[in-house]
Formats: structure tokens, C-alpha cells, sequence
């Protein structure tokens, strides 16, 4: 194993541990917000993950506020959710879409596309991920049902 495989290995346990995000939290009042709940029937691994949107200044996007999420999976899954909880936050609607596209486009690679860190940040460490597909789909779950409660919030 690489030094560069070592970190990434931790980065992912270490998230898999301290769960950033885990738990729904209400969204502030005045700030919309969408739910999604996915559930991977291979593996049994779940995820509800709710986002909520800052209100937009005249002219300018709506930004992500908080992304929490509640579930029950392997350390994969787990650990992808809390990485996308730390990485939202801040994030337009269409940043959050191109982050949750090219961690997509990552995991579809088989172990062929280098990840960008400057892009990517934390969800990099997900690149070996790419290389067993059973295991893409968790990795996968908690980002699915980002985008899909995205698309739902107001």
C-alpha cells in the first residue's frame, strides 16, 4: 500500500468514526430546504439526508447552509455522507451539483481517473472505492440522495 493509499484509508475511517452531519437537524426558519432517503438493496445500507438553503441575495444563488443526514450502512457509506456534510456547506446549488458529479465520475472510473484533491478535498480518498463496484454504490448512497434532495428543496 502507498503512503498516498494509507491517508486516504485513514481520512475514510476517521469519518467513518466522528460522522460529521449525522443527525436531521430542522432547517432555520425562512431557509428551504429538501429530504431524500435511499436505500441500497444489496448491502441493506440507508441514508436520509436533508439539505437546507440559505436564503439568496438579490441576483445570487441560494447556498447550502447545512447538509445533515441520519442512516445506517458500512464504514463507506458512512463515512462518504459525513465527508459531503463537511464539503456542502457554502456551496451553490450548482457547486454542490459539479462536486457531487465529479465524485461520480471518479467512482464510475475503475481505478482510472486520478482524483483532484482541490476539487475533490476529503472525497478524494474514495478513489480506491472505485476499484470494487459492489462498493461504489455505498460510497455512492448518501451523494445520490444529496442530489436528489437538492433537486426538492425550495
Amino acid at each position: 500500500m502507498s503512503a498516498l493509499d494509507g491517508l486516504y484509508q485513514e481520512v475514510i475511517l476517521d469519518h467513518a468514526k466522528r460522522r460529521s452531519g449525522e443527525g436531521l437537524v430542522a432547517p432555520d426558519p425562512g431557509h428551504g430546504s429538501g429530504e431524500s432517503h435511499q436505500y441500497n438493496p444489496t448491502c441493506g445500507d440507508e441514508i436520509t439526508v436533508r439539505v437546507e438553503l440559505a436564503p439568496a441575495g438579490a441576483g445570487t444563488e441560494p447556498v447550502v447552509g447545512r447538509l445533515t443526514w441520519e442512516g445506517e450502512g458500512c464504514s463507506i457509506s458512512m463515512a462518504a455522507a459525513s465527508v459531503l456534510a463537511e464539503a456542502a456547506p457554502g456551496m451553490t446549488r450548482s457547486e454542490l451539483r459539479a462536486l457531487i458529479g465529479s465524485f461520480r465520475e471518479l467512482l464510475r472510473s475503475r481505478g482510472t481517473v486520478e482524483p483532484d484533491e482541490e476539487v475533490l478535498g476529503d472525497a478524494a480518498a474514495f478513489a480506491g472505492v472505485s476499484r470494487f463496484v459492489a462498493r461504489v454504490k455505498c460510497a455512492m448512497l448518501g451523494w445520490v440522495a444529496a442530489e436528489e434532495a437538492l433537486g426538492r428543496a425550495g
